[in-house]
């Protein structure tokens, strides 16, 4: 809709500015962050708390998971009949009895394994790209539904070490656990087979095969560990390099290269012990591991010789036993893949934590007939854990302009982000014509607010993607038009293929940028406009400009604005002044310019209310 016109009878306007006792920031605890105002603890994640996800990327891999099952056990099946084959084709050679079908049965197990073992690779393959992607979707998803919150929680750069590496580890759970049914298939199988041949075999391997699990379970414990360390160092990591990206011309300026570099790599050292302690966890347990197979191997052929000797075996069930044996104490095959699960597990955990971050939930009502009334009542936020905004009460009728203003730290940017729910209060309502906005639908209330802020995100492909991007696509004509009252017009015509220029191809400075992000608000309009120090980049003369347009009388969308300069918040209809999270007045600026202490929030450098 149009954004170039309106303003209306403000709250407060024409009447004497309501002032209140100076407090200072509210020094009560208060409930404590929640969903949607800031940096948080998170939710409480114990030692299961990565098993619902787990088991959704099971029964994500569905089918190809099964597949992958039968595959390895077949696999494994043809491994377990292969000694079987081959000491029966030894007792036939021994006594000079036909054995070319045993012969060629062993040549075909052989070939069989290969073509398996193949076919599970590939398989493996397959299930782990689909998990892997299935867990981006899913958490990049959340992590858009939480909004600003997941930044705060877990900065950028965890985020991305958990979208990239841990969700690939993730990924090859399937196959992983796929695999781990297959190595425990094996020794299963192999005393069972010992068991066949004799008994005695099956109680000799059984009698220390209790060591032998214990081992692997202090294994698998230690493991998990270890990799959960790992990962957490990582994504300190991660999350420093990101900051150091973001403000890489600050860095470049102040020549504090080698320095960033070096806090940036500080956890390194933290990251090898934690890597070798890994490693080393591993090789101590596949050392004691393998330090008690070969005494198990050892005792079961040895009671096979006996037997032998007692002419209760064949020379031919003396090599199977052998290598039931061997089968049956695989621990090196055992110590891998208990491994793999374990670094799945420990990176499905590190995803849990984001999808246990509650997001935004909507409701089912549409906005009625309105001009845009926004009230917000009893607006208490939370951020960091401290109280930021603290019992708000604030009407700005329909189609008014309403200016914020207040010293850095005073909550305006909190403020404006509640009001267009960007985030939730930690009490109170806010509403629009109404109706509060946890009841709306998600498309009634993105197709009702629009923001447009300090550093906007350019998203799309084109110029004219950027400007269009949002729940619906506003006609060509629309777009132009928006780009038009936010002065960028000219500028994007300039461009090598105007408004069909890839961004990739369009250089632009701050003040540019800022441009495009007040077409695409003004392109989607609404109800409600919200402008968060949107105007901050902009020459003296495009501001004046652009907020004339934006300020101009007439019928028009309800807009709140953060305002920065004294001539801004001249121009609103009303001017809400919010001193320490609490509102301290609220009226025209020629009202509140009478106050030393409001004149204090621009520094008296613009000298008029007028």
């Amino acid at each position: 809709m149009e954004t170039d016109s309106g303003s209306g009878p403000a709250a407060g306007r024409g009447t004497a500015p309501t002032t209140g006792p100076d407090t200072g920031p509210d020094t009560a605890t208060g409930p404590g962050t929640r969903p949607g105002t800031g940096p948080a603890t998170g939710p409480a994640t114990g030692p299961g708390a990565q098993d619902p996800l787990a088991r959704a990327v099971l029964r994500h891999a569905g089918v190809r998971c099964a597949v992958l099952c039968v595959v390895s056990v077949a696999a494994t099946a043809a491994g377990l009949l292969l000694p079987a084959a081959l000491g029966r084709a030894v007792d036939l050679l021994l006594t000079q009895a036909p054995a070319g079908r045993w012969v060629a049965c062993c040549a075909g197990l052989v070939v069989l394994i290969a073509v398996l073992d193949g076919c599970a690779d590939v398989v493996t393959g397959t299930v782990d790209a689909g998990a892997t992607a299935w867990l981006r979707r899913r958490v990049v998803g959340h992590v858009l539904a939480l909004g600003p919150r997941a930044g705060a929680r877990f900065g950028a750069g965890d985020l991305v070490a958990r979208l990239v590496g841990n969700a690939a580890q993730a990924g090859t759970a399937p196959g992983a656990v796929a695999a781990m049914l297959a190595a425990l298939a094996g020794p299963a199988g192999a005393v069972v087979a010992l068991g066949l041949i004799d008994p005695w075999l099956a109680v000799v391997f059984l009698a220390g095969a209790p060591v032998l699990a214990l081992l692997l379970r202090a294994l698998a414990r230690d493991t998990s560990a270890c990799v959960a360390d790992y990962q957490r160092v990582q994504g300190r990591m991660a999350a420093a390099l990101a900051e150091a990206i973001g403000g890489h011309r600050t860095i470049r300026a102040a020549g504090a290269e080698d320095r960033e570099a070096a806090r940036v790599l500080a956890p390194l050292p933290e990251l090898s012990r934690a890597g070798h302690r890994m490693w080393r966890v591993q090789g101590r347990a596949a050392a004691q591991a393998v330090t008690v197979a070969p005494l198990l191997q050892l005792g079961v052929v040895a009671v096979a010789g006996v037997l032998l000797a007692r002419h209760r075996l064949s020379p031919g069930e003396l090599l199977a036993a052998s290598r039931y044996a061997a089968l049956a104490t695989g621990v090196g095959v055992l110590v891998g893949r208990l491994a793999a699960v374990s670094r799945a597990r420990a990176s499905t955990a590190r995803l849990a934590e984001v999808l246990a971050e509650p997001a935004l939930t909507h409701g089912s009502r549409r906005l009625p007939d309105g001009c845009g009334l926004l009230e917000l009542r009893g607006v208490t936020a939370c951020q960091g854990g401290r109280t930021v905004l603290d019992g708000i009460d604030l009407a700005v009728p329909g189609g008014a302009v309403l200016a914020v203003v207040g010293r850095s730290g005073s909550g305006k940017s909190l403020l404006a982000a509640v009001a267009g729910r960007l985030a939730d209060p930690d009490g109170g309502q806010v509403l629009l014509d109404g109706v509060p906005l946890r009841e709306l639908t998600h498309g009634e209330l993105r197709g009702a607010v629009a923001y447009a802020f300090e550093r906007p995100a350019l998203l799309g492909t084109t110029v004219e993607d950027t400007v269009a991007f949002g729940v619906t696509r506003p006609a060509a004509h629309l777009v132009r038009a928006a780009a038009r009252t936010a002065r960028a017009d000219d500028f994007v015509r300039r461009l090598p293929r105007g408004y069909d220029t890839p961004n990739a191809d369009a250089p632009r400075s701050g003040g540019e940028s800022q441009r495009l992000g007040l077409a695409r608000a003004f392109a989607h309009g609404g109800r409600l406009l919200v402008l968060d120090d949107a105007l901050s980049s902009l020459d003296t003369v495009t501001e004046r400009e652009i907020t004339r347009t934006l300020l101009a009388p007439g019928a028009g969308p309800t807009r709140l604005l953060v305002a920065h300069r004294a001539a801004t918040a001249a121009r609103a209809d009303a001017v809400a002044w919010l001193d320490g999270g609490r509102i301290r007045a609220v009226g025209t600026h020629r009202e509140l310019w009478r106050l030393p202490e409001y004149r204090a929030v621009f520094g008296g450098a613009e000298g008029s209310g007028s």
